[in-house]
C-alpha cells in the first residue's frame, strides 16, 4: 500500500514542480519590468555649445582698430617718451642717508636745469636721469645734490651718448623686422601641406604675421599714449620694452600656431564642412586652452606690476598688455582674417 501511494503521488509532485519551473521565468521578467519602471531616467546629454566666431569677425576687427588707431595717432603726432637707452643721457643711482622724499629730490634736480627725471626705488634710493653730462658737469651735479640733500652713496653712473642711442634704436627695429620675416617664412613652410600648397601656407603665415603686427602696434600705441599723452614714467621706451616686444611676438605666434594646427588637422578629417565651419570649430576647440594658459601668465605679471618696484613696472606692463592682446588676436583676428583671405583668393 505504501508503495502504491508513493507511485500514485510521484506524478502529481513532478507536474507541480514542472509548473513552478514554468512560472518562475515569467515572474522574474515581471520583476525586472517593475524595477526598470521604478529606476530613474538618465539625464539627457547636455547640448554642445557653439559660438560662431567667424560670422562676427567684423566686430572683432573694428574693436582692434578702435584701440590701435589712437595709438598710431600719438606715435605719429607726439612720438615716444624715450628712456636713456634710446634718448641718450646720464643716469645716477644714489642712496641718500637722510632719506628725502621724492618731491625734495625732484626740486633739487630741477634747480640744476639738466632736464632731469627722478625715479624712487625705496629706502632713500633714487635713479636720477639727466641729459648727457661731461665728466666735469657730472662732478658739479653730484656736489650740488650733496649740498642740498645731504650726503649720499653714489652706487652707479651710466652715460649713453646720442650716437649709441641711435644705433640702439636701429638694432631694436631691425630685430623686430627680422623676427617677423623669419616667422612668416617658417609658417609658410610649416603649412605648405594643407590643401592649396605653398599659396595656402603663405595665407596661414601672412594671417599670423598680421595678428603679430596687431599686437606690436597696440602695445607701442598704448605706451605712446601713456608716455606722451599722460607723461607717465611707466610709458618710457627702453631696452626692457624691446625685450618685452620680442617676447610678446613669440608668445602671440605660439598661440596662433595652436589654432592653425587644429585647423590643419580638421581640414583632413572634416572634409564635409566648409572652410569657415572648420575654422570656427578649430577656434572653439582651442580657445579655452589659450585663455587659461594666458591667464596664468597674467596673474604672475600683475603681481610683478604691483610689487616689482619702479624699475620693473614698465616691463611687466608691456608684457601684460602684449600677452592679453596676443591671446585676443590669435582667437578673434588671426583665424577670421584667414577666412577673409581665403574668400578673396580661393584655393582649389
Amino acid at each position: 500500500m505504501k508503495a502504491g501511494r508513493l507511485g500514485t503521488e510521484s506524478p502529481d509532485a513532478a507536474e507541480e514542480e514542472e509548473q513552478e519551473e514554468e512560472e518562475q521565468p515569467g515572474a522574474a521578467a515581471h520583476e525586472e519590468l517593475i524595477e526598470a519602471a521604478a529606476a530613474p531616467t538618465p539625464p539627457a546629454p547636455k547640448p554642445v555649445r557653439k559660438i560662431d566666431f567667424v560670422s562676427r569677425r567684423n566686430w572683432y576687427f573694428a574693436f582692434s582698430l578702435l584701440i590701435i588707431i589712437p595709438g598710431i595717432f600719438f606715435m605719429a603726432h607726439s612720438g615716444f617718451k624715450l628712456g636713456i637707452d634710446f634718448a641718450g643721457g646720464t643716469e645716477f643711482t644714489v642712496n641718500f642717508a637722510s632719506q628725502p622724499n621724492q618731491a625734495q629730490v625732484e626740486s633739487a634736480v630741477a634747480a640744476e636745469n639738466v632736464g632731469g627725471s627722478v625715479i624712487t626705488t625705496g629706502g632713500g634710493a633714487y635713479i636720477i636721469r639727466t641729459a648727457v653730462l661731461a665728466p666735469a658737469q657730472q662732478k658739479v651735479f653730484e656736489d650740488d645734490l650733496r649740498a642740498k640733500l645731504g650726503n649720499y652713496e653714489l652706487q652707479q653712473v651710466l652715460s649713453v651718448g646720442g650716437t649709441i642711442a641711435g644705433e640702439t634704436i636701429q638694432l631694436a627695429l631691425l630685430s623686430v623686422v627680422i623676427a617677423a620675416l623669419a616667422i612668416l617664412t617658417l609658417l609658410t613652410f610649416r603649412f605648405r601641406n594643407v590643401p592649396g600648397g605653398w599659396r595656402a601656407g603663405f595665407q596661414f603665415g601672412g594671417s599670423a604675421l598680421a595678428a603679430l603686427l596687431h599686437d606690436v602696434f597696440l602695445l607701442t600705441g598704448v605706451f605712446a599714449i601713456l608716455g606722451r599723452g599722460f607723461d607717465l614714467k611707466i610709458g618710457e621706451i627702453n631696452s626692457l620694452f624691446v625685450t618685452a616686444v620680442l617676447t610678446v611676438v613669440g608668445f602671440s605666434v605660439h598661440d596662433t600656431i595652436v589654432v592653425f594646427d587644429r585647423i590643419r588637422e580638421n581640414l583632413r578629417v572634416s572634409q564635409r564642412l566648409s572652410f569657415e565651419q572648420v575654422v570656427n570649430l578649430s577656434i572653439m576647440q582651442t580657445a579655452a586652452r589659450s585663455i587659461i594658459t594666458s591667464f596664468t601668465v597674467v596673474l604672475v605679471l600683475v603681481a610683478i606690476l604691483v610689487a616689482g618696484g619702479a624699475t620693473l613696472q614698465g616691463f611687466a606692463l608691456a608684457l601684460l598688455i602684449g600677452i592679453v592682446s596676443g591671446t585676443y588676436s590669435s582667437i578673434f583676428n588671426a583665424a577670421p582674417l584667414l577666412v577673409v583671405w581665403r574668400r578673396l583668393q580661393p584655393l582649389r
